[in-house]
Formats: structure tokens, sequence, C-alpha cells
């Protein structure tokens, strides 16, 4: 159920508000999450949406101690603000990262490091930095429950758009791999419903990614040498071409990969080849 401006409980420990800001890259909206009930951490207080800020003060009724964001994107932290100003709340994460779109007011009193845990009387979470979506991107596991707050490292019915250069698909594969070194029970993602079946979803999301590269590969091979308007065609065919122009942000993201790894050359004009070696 996912219904703006009412929190829903997902477990004895989590309720969930859903922001009121739908599209095409956010699905229903972003989901903020409070957890505890005695102190409350709010993950992810999503846009700064002045009713999605008073339903989520209104869900704290006055016990909101931590503010926790899984990232910087303009969808996920910029409400930080005006919460911290109303509640004196310490605010968790990593700061901005270098590139495009990002909430640049977000100032952290704690900046993350890799499991790094939040310990308070009613809950343990745990901090997992996952860089690929964007370099600064943190998950965290709920440990009494196995839930992974994902953030937008995985998305509930759609892929994560990989921007370069905050953007490495090199990193955002790894990370997926390595959340198959915890315990997790369930994923409650930034946008859409909880997961049921993490390990399914990750060895499913990993090879969804390993099979779009090896398109980006037999297109170079199909083509020669071509650009990025050519090479989409022919990459994302099965994507509407609508949708292109943010294909292209995850087709650079391999491409860089492939060079990375020796199996592809960018030529100073910006268009691909195979490396001689592929």
């Amino acid at each position: 159920m996912l219904e703006h401006g009412i929190p829903y409980a997902l477990s004895p420990r989590v309720r969930r508000l859903v922001a009121p800001n739908p599209g095409m890259m956010t699905g229903p909206g972003t989901n903020t999450y409070l957890l505890g009930h005695e102190q409350v951490a709010v993950l992810d207080p999503g846009p700064a949406i002045e009713e999605h800020i008073e339903a989520i003060l209104a869900a704290g009724a006055g016990k909101i101690r931590w503010i926790v964001c899984t990232h910087t994107h303009p969808d996920h932290s910029p409400a930080w603000q005006a919460l911290a100003t109303a509640t004196g709340a310490e605010v968790l994460g990593a700061l901005p990262a270098d590139d495009r779109f990002q909430d640049d007011t977000f100032a952290p009193t704690v900046q993350l490091q890799h499991d790094f845990v939040l310990q308070t009387p009613e809950f343990s979470l745990r901090a997992l930095h996952t860089p690929g979506h964007v370099s600064n991107h943190f998950c965290f596991l709920l440990e009494e429950e196995g839930m992974l707050f994902a953030g937008d490292h995985i998305m509930k019915g759609s892929t994560v758009v990989i921007v370069p250069p905050g953007g490495d698909m090199k990193a955002y594969i790894a990370s997926l791999e390595l959340l198959l070194d915890y315990p997790l029970q369930c994923i409650a993602p930034g946008h859409g419903d909880v997961i049921a079946d993490p390990r399914a979803e990750v060895a499913q999301l990993v090879e969804h990614r390993l099979r779009r590269e090896r398109k980006v590969l037999a297109g170079l091979q199909q083509l020669g040498r071509a650009d990025a308007d050519a090479l989409v065609k022919v990459v994302y065919d099965d994507v509407d071409s609508s949708r292109h122009e943010w294909a292209k942000l995850s087709m650079a993201a391999h491409l860089i990969k492939l060079r990375q790894e020796q199996r592809a050359t960018q030529h100073e004009d910006g268009s691909w080849e195979p490396a001689t070696s592929a």
C-alpha cells in the first residue's frame, strides 16, 4: 500500500511515508521510513515539500532523534534541513557527490563510514557503503529484521540509472554483490514496495547488468566504431526511443567499465569501438 502522507507499518519497528513526488524516475514517490517509536530515526526524509515534512513531524510525534540519508539526490535528502531545525536531530550521511543533480545543502553532523552502526534501545542500523548509483550512496541494514533500506541502489520494478562521473557501473555491480555477504530478509527500496526475496533480486540485477554489458560489446562489434546516438539504438532496442536519452547515461557507465577493463576504446571525438583484445 503506497499512499501519500499516511504512515504505513511495515513491521513492529518500521513505518513508511510516501512523498507526494510521483514521476517517471520516482515511481509512486520517494519512500521515507521511520524507525523506532520511543526514539525515532527518519531514513531518507525526501524532497523539501511542506506537506511531506509536516507528515513526517506528525508521525514522529516529537521523538525524532536521527535523520539518515542514503544519498543526496534531490528526491531523497532536502527535507533534512527543515526536520533538523524543527527537531534538533543528528544528521547521518555522506557529503554530496561532486557531480550533477545533488542536494548541495546537505551537511551531516555524522559522516558515515562503511559498517558504522547506529545503536539505539530499539534497533541497530548498519551503514553499508554502496557506491554505483552515485559515489556517496549508502544502504542500511536493520539488523533485528534483516530489512535492507536500499535507497536508489535497488528499485522495485525498474533498474537504476547510473550517471557518470558520480555513477560507476563497475562499483555498482561490486556493491550489489557485497550485499550478499549480509543476512538480508527483505529490501525496502527508495521507491516502490518491499521486495520479499532479496538474494534472488540481487542476483537478477547483477545478471541484468551483465547481460546489458554484453549487448554494449556486441553493439560495438556490430557497428565497428560508433557514437552514443548510434549505439544506443542497438543496445537499447528493447526500450522505447523516448527513454534513450536516459539510457545513454547508463550506457556510458557500461562503456567506461569496458574501458577500465580494456575491452573498449574511446576516441577523442567521443566515439567508441571494441578494443583489439576484446
